[in-house]
């Protein structure tokens, strides 16, 4: 690899997309009641119990038009993320390409729930989309929880090396290494599975609700892999 004239660089960034549903605030209340419909009506879900998560095979189970739309919305935010993330790592030609949604299903939380630092495998994207949750003064004025309410936090690559790790004025940069995304109604964060993040606890008047996808992304001619159009 040929690397530019510039004396600094930057390698190894993170892309994360972030994408706001124009439709949210039409069809947010009808899919969360939706969603609490099926909870109601799983014969595998605790009374009770302050966390569920759906089974993730929900792409074709659910046929509201609103559903249908949110996963076009989905969809064409993935297609949108790929695209910039890979600029410089495709051909200049870049091949069409084929979207596979590997599992997609919703998760309602409340009572200080919350999802421990993970990855996601089998795939190579995963994202959330965010249908319910208290609005921010609210969620910030909780007295245990405070800004932290409910919001996703990444943790960056530096983060696994901040252990033990010498710390001064010179490697400033690493010691920001995670980043907080608050949930806000209608907002889509698409990130690379590989990334680390966790769920915060959450506790609220209403339910945190958030649909929860992974998803490949395949070349729609010849081979799947970049290695044909490797250039130095």
């Amino acid at each position: 690899m040929t690397l530019p004239a510039d004396p600094l660089h930057p390698l190894w960034a993170t892309p994360i997309g972030v994408h706001q549903w124009a439709e949210a605030a039409d069809a947010n209340a009808l899919l969360a009641r939706a969603f609490s419909g099926m909870r109601a009506t799983d014969p595998n879900a605790k009374a009770g119990a302050l966390f569920y998560a759906s089974a993730d095979n929900l792409l074709n189970r659910i046929q509201i038009p609103e559903w249908q739309s949110l996963v076009r919305f989905i969809v064409d935010g993935l297609r949108q993320t790929v695209v910039l993330a890979n600029q410089g790592a495709w051909p200049t030609a870049a091949p069409g390409m084929r979207i596979g949604i590997e599992g997609i299903w919703f998760q309602i939380a409340n009572g200080g729930v919350h999802h421990d630092v993970h990855t996601h495998g089998n795939c190579s994207w995963s994202g959330v989309y965010c249908v319910q949750v208290d609005a921010l003064p609210a969620r910030e004025s909780h007295p245990a929880f405070g800004l932290q309410n409910g919001i996703t936090r990444f943790y960056g690559p530096h983060f696994n090396r901040l252990g033990g790790a010498h710390m001064d004025f010179g490697n400033a940069y690493m010691q920001q290494a995670h980043i907080d995304i608050e949930p806000i109604p209608g907002q889509l964060v698409i990130f690379p599975s590989w990334l680390p993040h966790q769920a915060m606890p959450y506790a609220g008047e209403q339910d945190r609700i958030i649909v929860s996808f992974n998803a490949s992304i395949h070349s729609d001619t010849g081979t799947n892999q970049i290695q044909p159009y490797a250039r130095s």
